[in-house]
């Protein structure tokens, strides 16, 4: 089972390199997804399925949704045309297709293989476990998290904003 936690590691630094190294959003956002995806094998094989799952909802999910949104709301002009064009293009969707392939076929593997052996019973830590950490000793740190990416959202709304003729 270590070759699979060494294979979604490969995976994840591969399309993380590719992100941020990529010269278009579009196609740095489907390499970011990959990117999630292998990071969310590489909890489950270390035996962490519930953070797993965490990672493949929320940020796979949820934050992907996001900046797709925002990208399409940033509308950048005669640049953002070719950009929708672009994505329509196979080649464009060949490198994170290949690398969510192996991705799938490390899953079918694991899946065939009737799973990983769990961590031993008393290393378990379960979804009311981590609740009642982070909703009681971290509670201050969730709540300053909170605070922190709500004035992250109102000062990205003040900043995209477009001003009306003489109302600044």
């Amino acid at each position: 089972m270590e070759a699979l936690f060494y294979v979604s590691g490969t995976v994840a630094m591969i399309s993380t390199l590719r992100v941020v190294t990529g010269k278009n959003a579009v196609h740095a956002l489907l390499y970011l997804v990959v990117s999630l995806l292998a990071a969310a094998l590489v909890f489950y094989s270390l035996g962490a399925p519930f953070i797993a799952a965490l990672e493949v909802i929320i940020y796979a999910g949820a934050i992907m949704v996001l900046f797709v949104f925002v990208i399409m709301m940033l509308n950048l002009g005669p640049g953002a045309e070719r950009q929708k064009k672009g994505l329509l293009d196979p080649k464009a969707w060949a490198g994170p297709a290949l690398l969510a392939l192996v991705l799938v076929l490390e899953l079918l593997y694991l899946f065939a293989g009737g799973g990983l052996e769990g961590p031993p019973r008393a290393a378990y830590i379960n979804p009311k476990a981590v609740a009642l950490a982070l909703f009681g000793p971290y509670f201050i740190g969730v709540e300053l998290a909170s605070l922190l990416l709500l004035a992250a959202l109102v000062a990205a709304w003040h900043l995209g904003r477009r001003e009306k003729e003489g109302i600044r």
